[in-house]
């Protein structure tokens, strides 16, 4: 069993967050907003009394609120027992490289939009490191235990000019007391990081399950997102926007890192 159910991450309260993007309401709205959301000059704040200037703040919430971009802050996550450096450059993680034996389930192609939040910017992160690992279609993870020594289902890649990293990798499995999931670490330099981890649908990994060779081991005993105190951690911020087209799954998460 997987001891990563320890609830070592939480989500950063709304204080922290402010702290993090600038001390203010403000800064966090500025954070991701587009040019075009920019506070009012002062002198066009002084012109804007009673009754309008509190339907022109309204209307800049409701702009805010539908043009913002995906860049935001997501809560950190327990790493979990299960991390291995491998230094793995590859995009495709499906296969063991000693062997070259593809590890069988349904493809997921995984797309990640890293970004910089730095005071009223968001920027794409080049050249960080993304790190992948996740147990396979029965719920086993490579090199621990009696998989020691296979590296199937890890890998990084170096975010591009941007913020891109894209993994080739199969849909993950599950195993007793954990909600079925993905690990994920983020390095920006050598010595800073960011970790946490990637949730699915419950109603899709039905539908994925009842398929070879997940069927194999079906569904009794999984554990759903809601009895997942990890999952209950991320606040659902965490829940991949997956998109089907053929039998290839897709998904892209963006994240926003503080600096």
């Amino acid at each position: 069993m997987d001891n990563d159910d320890a609830q070592v991450g939480r989500i950063l309260s709304r204080r922290e967050v402010l702290a993090l993007l600038g001390g203010s309401s403000v800064a966090l709205l500025a954070a991701c907003a587009p040019a075009s959301l920019a506070s009012p000059s002062p002198t066009a704040t002084a012109q804007q009394t009673g009754a309008a200037a509190t339907t022109a703040a309204a209307a800049t919430a409701s702009a805010a609120a539908t043009t913002l971009p995906s860049c935001i802050v997501r809560p950190a996550l327990t790493e979990g027992p299960y991390f291995v450096d491998e230094k793995l450059d590859r995009s495709d993680i499906r296969s063991d490289p000693g062997t070259g034996v593809v590890r069988p389930g349904t493809i997921l192609n995984l797309n990640f939009l890293v970004s910089r939040v730095s005071g009223s910017a968001c920027t794409a992160l080049v050249a960080a490191m993304v790190d992948v690992w996740h147990c396979d279609a029965l719920g086993v993870y490579s090199d621990v235990d009696s998989a020691r020594g296979q590296k199937f289902l890890r890998g990084f890649q170096n975010t591009d000019a941007s913020g891109s990293a894209k993994f080739m990798t199969v849909y993950p499995g599950w195993y007793q007391g954990r909600a079925v999931h993905i690990h994920f670490k983020i390095r920006p330099t050598s010595s800073s990081e960011f970790t946490s981890q990637l949730f699915f649908d419950d109603a899709l990994s039905t539908q994925v399950f009842a398929q070879a060779p997940y069927s194999q081991k079906g569904t009794q005993g999984i554990t759903r997102n809601s009895s997942d105190g990890i999952f209950q951690q991320s606040g659902g911020k965490l829940l991949l926007s997956v998109t089907k087209s053929g039998d290839v799954y897709s998904a892209t998460f963006d994240i926003g890192l503080a600096s």
